[in-house]
């Protein structure tokens, strides 16, 4: 282990652990991922002892400034390209309503013990009598090399004591495509409703990092398969589920979704456009209906799901800002490209898009292209063709009629001094006229052509031009 340990901080710690006569390890994140063959900017350290003294005497050598959190008996510094958090090993227990824990002075026995998973209680010896020596009472090599999250102890104590764990099992294994132990997955079924004394902030950090991991579909479903989903998402988990009337079936609404997301996270990882896959259908359940003759009908689903977003987005305490209404956007347009793959592409329907789309159109159609999960290989070809085609003629016409974050040529303000008008419904009604006459094509998108239409339309209603338009 010791070639993994050539960074100089490491040879400050071992010099102070042989000052002070304590034991220094490190611990958690940084061993697993030597491992794992991941590169860690974050190093946690675990002393036998007085954690923030044992931070101070290292902030002092290095010479650095260090940052002390006396409440939870932490500091951390930074030192060249990694951050340094220490503690004082610890044991600890818990009250049943609280996630917090009791804590006392421990061995690093202890501090394994309490650790959530057995991957991240591996620890590497600092003192120089034993630097470098790998100290595993858990079988956290042999995990990493199945690919299993298991727990250092019972799982369902473990999961009960601080339910927060829950989360983290299913986002690691799905950050690292590993499969969580069926009795830690059976410990999370018999807990799942302790989540709720856990704050929403922490559980949503938990699943942003789920949706940010390469395959999310894998922390979605033991989310579903554990309830926990049915919890903490309730909207998602009514996605899951097929109806029959007459034999005739629909699609299974969240495995469609969890494939969508799985379709765009191997484009991006925009988090933002990753959470518009998960809700681009959130609303099919409230406007799902059975048409004899016809079928499973979802109509105005993109509707019904742009006005769920922002209260989702409160909710799940995401930021009500640009990015709620990026998202929002998404969900509203993520069906108007698809229609226009089936019908004759028109230069107005493109325009429209591109006028209601703006920057994001580039986003919007990585989201129509993801929301294509056919299994008929001649559908996904077409389709694909077909999209093709429409992004060649949203550049035409963009290049040509310049709509996108488009604004009117003539203002409202302009109206009213060209008529000598007060702010009311003629000017309005002007405007959208000279909108839809753009995206129409009936005019080109410049101040001469929008003059001359807005006087024309201002004629036709007794209006008179009272002020010089040249």
């Amino acid at each position: 282990m010791k070639q993994h340990l050539q960074h100089p901080v490491f040879k400050i710690i071992s010099a102070i652990a042989a000052e002070r006569q304590v034991q220094a390890y490190a611990i958690g994140g940084f061993v697993r991922d030597i491992f794992l063959n991941r590169p860690s900017k974050d190093i946690d350290i675990v002393v036998v002892g007085n954690g923030i003294d044992f931070a101070e005497a290292a902030a002092r050598k290095l010479n650095v400034k260090l940052a002390v959190f006396k409440s939870f008996g932490t500091a951390m510094l930074r030192y060249q390209d990694v951050e340094v958090e220490f503690v004082g090993a610890r044991k600890e227990s818990y009250r049943a309503q609280s996630r917090k824990p009791i804590v006392e002075n421990g061995t690093l026995e202890d501090d394994q013990q309490r650790r959530d998973f057995t991957i991240n209680a591996l620890a590497i010896a600092l003192h120089a009598d034993n630097f470098g020596e790998l100290i595993d009472p858990f079988g956290g090599i042999a995990d990493l090399e199945h690919k299993l999250i298991r727990t250092p102890l019972n799982p369902e104590e473990t999961f009960s004591d601080d339910p927060l764990r829950m989360m983290r099992a299913i986002r690691f294994a799905s950050q690292l495509n590993f499969t969580i132990e069926e009795a830690a997955v059976e410990a999370i079924k018999l807990n799942k409703d302790r989540i709720h004394i856990v704050s929403q902030e922490r559980i949503t950090d938990e699943l942003n990092k789920i949706i940010l991991s390469p395959l999310p579909s894998i922390g979605f479903k033991y989310l579903m398969d554990t309830g926990l989903l049915k919890i903490i998402f309730p909207q998602m988990a009514n996605l899951y589920g097929v109806d029959y009337v007459n034999g005739r079936g629909h699609k299974d609404n969240f495995y469609h979704t969890l494939q969508v997301l799985d379709n765009i996270a191997a484009t991006t990882n925009d988090l933002w456009l990753r959470w518009s896959a998960i809700l681009h259908d959130i609303a099919k359940p409230a406007t799902k209906r059975f048409e004899p003759g016809h079928g499973w009908t979802f109509h105005g689903h993109e509707d019904r799901g742009a006005r769920m977003v922002p209260k989702l987005f409160g909710q799940l305490k995401l930021p009500l800002n640009d990015r709620m209404k990026f998202v929002q956007k998404l969900v509203q347009l993520h069906m108007r490209p698809i229609v226009l793959t089936q019908d004759i592409v028109t230069d107005s329907a493109v325009r429209r898009l591109l006028f209601e789309a703006g920057d994001d159109i580039e986003s919007l159609m990585l989201l129509c292209k993801a929301d294509i999960t056919t299994k008929n290989e001649y559908k996904v070809k077409k389709y694909r063709q077909n999209f093709e085609l429409v992004q060649q003629k949203l550049k035409d016409v963009e290049e040509r009629d310049q709509l996108r974050n488009w604004q009117p040529p003539i203002t409202g303000n302009d109206i009213m001094q060209l008529f000598g008008l007060k702010e009311g419904r003629e000017v309005g009604i002007i405007k959208n006229q000279i909108r839809e006459a753009i995206l129409e094509g009936d005019i080109s998108n410049t101040y001469e052509a929008a003059l001359a239409f807005t006087i024309q339309k201002g004629n036709e209603i007794g209006l008179k031009v009272v002020a010089n338009t040249k």
